[in-house]
This record gives C-alpha cells, sequence and structure tokens, in this order.
C-alpha cells in the first residue's frame, strides 16, 4: 500500500506497517508522535526516519525532516483511522464494551453466546485475545492501537466474523480503539477508578461516553444496563445520535429482569422479552454476573442473534477466568473464590454475590494497588467493613509505593481488620480461618499471574496460591 491510499495528498511511498515506538520503526514505517505521561513521541522523530519512516504522524508544530509531515491537532485520532485503513479488513461484526466493572465478563460471555450461534468469535481485553481455541495475554483492557489493530485484522484471516472487546477509559481517552467498524457499543455502570489519570469523576466519564459519541457507528445499537444511576446520559447521548437502543436490567425495555431467585451454584432468573418470561438458570452466582450475562445477551440480540436463543444459551455459560472463580474447596466443604475486585464498588458486588450463599462467615483477604488512585482505599475498607465478617487486609501490587502505607490507608476504613502484607500469608490465613459454612473470598488479582513490587513481577497467581493452602 501506499501512503496516497491511505489519504489522498500524502505521496507514493510504499507503507509497510505502523508504529508508536521508534525502536519498532522499519523502512516503509508510518510513525505516531504523541505526547504521552513519561515521554514525548515527538522527541524520537529524527530516530524513527533515520529508521526508515515514510510518514509522521505529529502535531502541527512538530519538527519532521526526512518524512512527510501528516499534521493533525489531534494525532492519536488521525493516526488510527490511517492505521485502520492499513490493517483492514476486519471481521464483520465488532462489539464494544465500556464501564467500571463488567466488561471483562460481558465480551467473554458475548463471545460465548456467539459461538453457541454457530459464529467463529472471539473477545480482546483484559484477558488476552480469546477465541475458542486458544488464549494470548497482551497485558493490557486496552492494548495499544496498532496492536489492537493487527490483532483484530488476524483474527479475521483466521476466519473470525465476530469480535467483542473492552473499551476503557484510557483507551477511549487515547484513541486506541478507533477505526475499526463497531455496529453496537455497551456500557454496564460507573463508579470511582482512575481518578489518578482522569482527575475527576466528569472527566473519566466523559471518557467512557467516547465509545457512544465517536466510536460507535451512527446507525449502530447503544445497549444499555438501565440499572445504574448514570445510564439515562448514555441513553440520552444515543437518542441524540439516532442509534438504536437496547435496554435491558430490571427497568429494562428490550430484556426486564423479572425475578432473580440464588441457587446453590447459580440463580435462577425470569427475562422478560418480547412480550413473554424466559426462565434461564443461570450457572454463576451474583447479581452482577446476571448483569453481565444479559448485557451479553443484548450485544448478541443487536447484531442479529434470536432473542429466545440466546436467551436459552445463557444456561450454558462458563465463569470467567477471575471472576467469582471458584479456586477450591476445603475438605470441610468451606469454598474459596477469586475476584478480580480491585474498586470500592466492585468490592462490594461481590461480597453481594456470595452473601445469599453463606451460612457461617464471609472470610474477606484483599489489598489495593500502588501508584494508582489513592482515595478509593479507605472506601474499599469500608465496603469489606459493611459486608465481611472477617477482614485481612494485605498487599496488592504495590508497585513503586511502600506497601504498609498502602494497607494503612485501606485499614483507616476497616480498622478491626488483621494486616497481613505477605499475601500468601494472607491467603493461608484466610482459608485456615474458614469453617465448614464459610465462604472465602481473594479479591483484587483474579487472573493475574504476578504481583507487582518496584519493577519486578514476581509470579503469582490466587487461584494456585488458594488451591495450595488448602490441600
Amino acid at each position: 500500500m501506499r501512503l496516497s491510499g491511505l489519504e489522498d495528498g500524502l505521496g507514493e511511498a510504499v507503507v509497510t506497517g505502523f508504529a508508536i515506538d521508534h525502536r519498532k520503526v522499519a523502512p516503509g514505517t508510518v510513525f505516531g508522535a504523541f505526547p504521552g505521561a513519561k515521554f514525548n513521541g515527538e522527541d524520537f522523530i529524527p530516530a524513527a526516519v533515520q529508521a526508515g519512516a515514510v510518514a509522521v504522524v505529529a502535531g502541527p508544530d512538530a519538527v519532521v525532516e526526512g518524512a512527510v509531515h501528516i499534521a493533525d491537532d489531534n494525532p492519536r485520532e488521525r493516526f488510527a483511522r490511517l492505521a485502520a485503513k492499513f490493517f483492514a479488513p476486519f471481521p464483520g461484526t465488532a462489539v464494544a464494551v465500556t464501564g467500571t466493572n463488567g466488561k471483562t465478563s460481558t465480551v467473554e460471555m458475548t463471545r460465548q453466546l456467539w459461538r453457541m450461534a454457530g459464529h467463529h468469535a472471539a473477545s480482546i481485553g483484559t484477558l488476552g485475545v480469546t477465541t475458542a481455541d486458544e488464549q494470548v495475554s497482551t497485558g493490557l483492557t486496552t492494548p495499544d492501537i496498532v496492536t489492537f489493530l493487527s490483532n483484530v485484522a488476524g483474527l479475521a484471516r483466521e476466519g473470525v466474523t465476530h469480535v467483542a472487546f473492552e473499551a476503557s477509559s484510557h483507551g477511549l481517552s487515547q484513541y486506541r480503539t478507533e477505526g475499526l467498524p463497531v455496529q453496537a457499543a455497551a456500557f454496564t455502570n460507573l463508579s470511582r477508578d482512575h481518578l489518578d489519570y482522569h482527575g475527576d469523576m466528569c472527566a473519566y466519564f466523559h471518557a467512557k461516553l467516547r465509545l457512544f459519541a465517536d466510536v460507535l457507528d451512527p446507525d449502530g445499537t447503544a445497549v444499555v444496563w438501565v440499572d445504574d444511576a448514570n445510564s439515562e446520559r448514555v441513553i440520552d447521548l444515543a437518542r441524540a445520535r439516532g442509534n438504536k437502543l437496547v435496554t435491558v436490567g430490571e427497568h429494562g425495555e428490550t430484556l426486564r429482569l423479572v425475578s432473580r431467585d440464588p441457587t446453590l451454584l447459580g440463580q435462577g432468573l425470569v427475562i422478560e422479552a418480547e412480550g413473554r418470561q424466559h426462565k434461564v438458570n443461570l450457572p454463576l452466582i451474583g447479581a452482577y454476573q446476571a448483569a453481565n450475562a444479559l448485557t451479553a445477551a443484548g450485544l448478541v440480540i443487536a447484531t442479529g442473534g434470536d432473542v429466545a436463543a440466546t436467551l436459552a444459551n445463557l444456561a450454558r455459560l462458563q465463569p470467567v477466568r477471575g471472576r467469582l472463580e471458584r479456586a477450591v474447596i476445603k475438605a470441610n466443604g468451606a469454598p474459596v473464590y477469586v475476584d478480580y475486585a480491585h474498586t470500592p464498588d466492585a468490592l462490594d458486588a461481590a461480597i453481594a454475590a456470595l452473601k445469599p450463599h453463606v451460612k457461617g462467615r464471609l472470610i474477606l483477604a484483599f489489598g489495593a494497588g500502588g501508584d494508582k488512585d489513592q482515595g478509593k482505599r479507605e472506601l474499599m475498607g469500608q465496603a469489606a467493613a459493611a459486608g465481611a465478617d472477617l477482614v485481612i487486609v494485605t498487599d496488592d501490587n504495590p508497585r513503586g509505593e511502600d506497601p504498609a502505607a498502602i494497607r494503612a490507608m485501606i485499614l483507616k476504613g476497616v480498622p478491626g481488620a488483621q494486616n497481613i502484607g505477605d499475601r500468601r500469608a494472607a491467603i493461608s490465613a484466610a482459608v485456615a480461618a474458614a469453617g465448614p459454612d464459610d465462604i472465602v473470598l481473594l479479591a483484587g488479582k483474579g487472573h493475574e499471574q504476578g504481583q507487582i513490587v518496584g519493577d519486578m513481577i514476581l509470579p503469582f497467581d490466587d487461584v494456585s496460591v488458594a488451591r495450595e493452602c488448602a490441600a
């Protein structure tokens, strides 16, 4: 492909690839030079040109010599749209999910429901790239735009026809999900998170709304979990753009959750759709799991899925890694669950999911990540204090912060908790304390396979450690 094939007037240089890291530039590359949190990509323009970049997408004031300067006040967006033309074609059906909690579960459940309907489907997000055959970790909820578009194009070449991806607030604000036609977009919920990056809740919500304002196709469908306090703003935006609407939840019009009854290993749902009631035995516990499943069903229906068949297939959904995953059952019958909950709202939801199944005590071990929003730590402690019977505060991913200082902030919200910094020791104590009628919840890290301490990633898996401690 030549530059003129990406956009008229750019010249006839042959394009071989795209990169935002100057170290990955090869002859024929289009280089994206953007200001970042730690580095300014414009500083690396000379190195990129020397390595063979034929064009540089950067701000109007950037100095570019020896390559075509594609100047734009919003270079990230321009770069993404040019890259999309280079990497296309993509799977014919693509949907995106945003919200504070539930993105990973919703995209993976959407993939499963599509697969049950006979489609070759994939999901992209925190768990990596998941197809029916394999799972490949990317390490980020929303990878950089080059990785994202090349992954999606690669899936199309492998025969994938349907793809669901997570649209994080970081990814949306940095234009890492642009260029790919999106037929349906879902909103799950909004609660406090990532304020270290966005500054305040208004900016955080505005970033998420970009999915519906800019990314969703003009004739696409907005799927909205209407039981969240912020859903009306999403609905108003969708109506203003002329998008179709699929609303789900207790107040939903498309899929109305009539009732939800906890069972031993799941929950019985009654869902009203198209004027009739559908009974579903969902094999997952917790109100938020029902919310994620119904949102996923809404996405499938929005992209042509049969309503009755899609709802019936909810009974065949498999648990998502690290999302209220039952890691082990002790010899005395006490189950140990692992969940990714790392915000006050998510922690409260995980506790609420397990409460109906607890005859004795709910034992909780959790921490909070370092170099992240410090204001949520005490709030997480308060959520733990309100819902759990025995609380152990431990380390999560301390990163560059003093782990003891992080725990101290959490303990302000739950002063009666045990303070055990070593996560393995904390998990061991939680599991050892569990009697036959108790349930253990290990929260914060979920599917993660490592613990970030300083600049090191130490091997650590909550599920594996829980099984070792229960043996």
